[in-house]
């Protein structure tokens, strides 16, 4: 049984609670703010853009080089797509798994979507792809133990390795439609 006399202070997490409620108030999510202002993109770790889906860095991501793929419409779920969307929602996620491969080698990948609050979507309004990166042992002890995770790079040093790989596959650019 586990002992709750302990705790685990993760302080990071309350940053993004307070950042669901921030964003909801301006733009109504962060994809959505994001899509509006591809000037900012670089700030925002937006990877890349195509003319239906965007390719950006989780900002609170469980492994480094996590990413999201988002479509251009505010939707919570598959049904609400096309069926352009969705094979441009396919194609971004092959694209960001070759993308992370080239820049990290990782040794497998978690992709996927979260449908609805109760399936762990953060967002569940604006529907969303997770591309995560994984390695054996990936799991350490301080997730194991301390429920908390260790992330090695900064955000924008990810970002910078990131965006000059996906430049190098030709994935940068509006109206990426992907490797060639």
């Amino acid at each position: 049984m586990p002992d709750f006399n302990e705790n685990v202070w993760a302080p990071w997490r309350m940053e993004y609670i307070r950042s669901l409620g921030e964003e909801a108030r301006e733009v109504g999510c962060f994809l959505c703010r994001d899509w509006q202002k591809p000037e900012d993109d670089r700030a925002n770790h937006v990877l890349w853009r195509g003319p239906d889906v965007l390719v950006v860095m989780n900002r609170f991501p469980y492994t480094n080089g996590h990413l999201l793929i988002a479509p251009d419409r505010h939707v919570g779920d598959l049904q609400q797509l096309d069926d352009g969307r969705l094979l441009a929602l396919a194609r971004a996620t092959r694209d960001a798994v070759a993308l992370l491969t080239a820049a990290f080698a990782p040794q497998g990948f978690n992709v996927g979507y979260n449908l609805g609050r109760c399936a762990g979507a953060g967002l569940p309004e604006h529907l969303h792809a997770h591309v995560v990166p994984r390695w054996a042992g990936d799991t350490n002890y301080m997730t194991v133990l301390g429920g908390v995770r260790v992330i090695p790079d900064a955000l924008d040093a990810t970002y910078e390795l990131l965006a000059a790989r996906a430049e190098e596959l030709g994935l940068r650019g509006a109206g990426s439609e992907g490797i060639p």
